[in-house]
């Protein structure tokens, strides 16, 4: 969330920049500063009853001790009374912060400068592409009729085990996707990540923290009894490592890399452009997760960037890469980077990857500070990236690069497969 002295100090300024997002942010700003300007007021007060009450009580010992027992005794009543003083303006601090906290929940974050204005997908900007579209056979087929001719996912199965969106991979379909994790875990560790598996479910705080909560409440499931959420990206538990932490400088960067399954409910919508894998509720994902000092955010952004391009080109994948306008920018992230691969066979570009900076936003949330060369204290700055979401690069390998003998397997792959062909 925004800081509120930022908010003070750049309310013109904010107010046009969220107008790209299509926010308008002037009530709300108004409603945060009036609430923070009596939270200040009301802390002056308290502070000033908690220092005469203090002083009063010194003052009694030294009543009583001189033998001025009726003086010490008005003073008793007078503490008496700053104390029920003290009781309710510390419950009125309360009240302020929570709602000084709920408005601050709905501002979306300060979009970059280089950010489009926009209203929706239609308005990204295309800014880079790259590999050769392959050109198919009259006879070929989209990945869920890869997957059934040659009996590798089967769809029908999952919806019979659990429902619509929980494939089951079989054979060289299940070693094919371990193999692509293996793969992608490999070229972020060698990039210099550290590697962390993590827990599948999180506390509430953990979902506030990077910001799912409140934001994409009705998109993640809640086990009830618990009061746990599973995630729907290991994003969420990789940062919350570091929830409420004071970090050193030198111990940045803090480069994260981890593998889990992610779960997401998705807006009910039908047709080709949903089928197979292209959207589902259980899917497979490899993370790339930094924290960082603010003045080396952007480049390192551009460092994840460069490394995700690596990783398309050793696939040997046609993809492009998107700058989101202001109107498809996720809620917490200040600058988002989109790969899409293009799948022949569908004829149409899959996201596979959305590469983010967010600056302070996160790090606020989750109060994650550093101290600098001067020891002063300062939040860090936080970005992620997929790298990469599983199921949609399945889908291209399985459409590119099938032929009428059979899919080849990519070339970087057929060491962690053990096969070169699924025939």
């Amino acid at each position: 969330m925004l800081e509120v002295k930022h908010i003070r100090a750049n309310q013109k300024e904010y107010v046009q920049a969220l107008k790209k997002r299509n926010f308008e942010a002037d009530s709300v700003f108004e409603a945060i500063l009036n609430l923070d300007e009596r939270r200040r007021s009301t802390q002056k007060k308290l502070d000033e009853i908690l220092f005469e009450s203090n002083s009063l009580s010194k003052e009694i010992g030294m009543l009583f001790k001189s033998g001025e027992a009726e003086k010490a005794n008005a003073a008793k009543v007078k503490t008496a009374g700053l104390k029920e003083d003290s009781k309710r303006l510390g419950e009125e601090m309360g009240d302020v912060a929570t709602e000084l906290q709920a408005l601050l929940y709905q501002v979306p974050n300060i979009p970059h400068p280089s950010v489009p204005a926009g209203k929706s997908e239609e308005d990204n900007e295309e800014i880079f592409s790259e590999g050769e579209i392959p050109i198919l056979s009259k006879s070929a087929l989209p990945h869920w009729e890869l997957a059934k001719k040659y009996d590798i996912i089967d769809f029908e199965l999952g919806n019979k085990i659990t429902g619509a969106g929980f494939p089951v991979y079989k054979g060289k379909g299940a070693r094919l996707q371990r193999a692509l994790i293996s793969y992608f875990l490999d070229k972020n560790t060698e990039a210099g990540y550290n590697e962390v598996q993590v827990p599948l479910l999180v506390n509430e705080a953990s979902g506030y923290g990077t910001g799912q909560l409140p934001d994409k409440e009705g998109q993640m499931y809640h086990v009830g009894n618990d009061d746990l959420y599973l995630i729907p990206t290991s994003e969420v538990p990789l940062t919350n490592i570091y929830r409420d932490d004071l970090l050193n400088f030198k111990d940045l960067p803090i480069q994260l890399t981890a593998y889990t399954p992610c779960f997401r409910r998705e807006a009910g919508s039908y047709g080709a452009h949903v089928r197979g894998l292209n959207r589902l509720h259980q899917f497979d994902k490899v993370e790339l997760v930094n924290l960082v000092k603010p003045d080396d955010s952007y480049q390192v952004l551009d460092a994840m960037v460069e490394h995700i391009k690596t990783i398309l080109r050793e696939l040997k994948l046609p993809y492009r890469i998107l700058r989101l306008c202001g109107g498809d920018l996720g809620f917490t992230s200040a600058l988002t980077f989109d790969f899409e691969l293009f799948s022949t066979a569908q004829d149409r570009w899959l996201e596979i990857s959305s590469v983010s900076n967010f600056e302070t936003f996160q790090a606020n949330r989750l109060k994650i500070r550093y101290k600098d060369v001067d020891n002063k204290k300062a939040l860090i700055h936080t970005l992620n990236g997929s790298s990469l979401a599983l199921p949609r690069v399945l889908a291209g390998i399985l459409e590119n690069y099938q032929t009428d003998e059979g899919i080849v397997i990519p070339e970087v792959l057929r060491p962690y497969a053990g096969f070169d062909k699924i025939s």
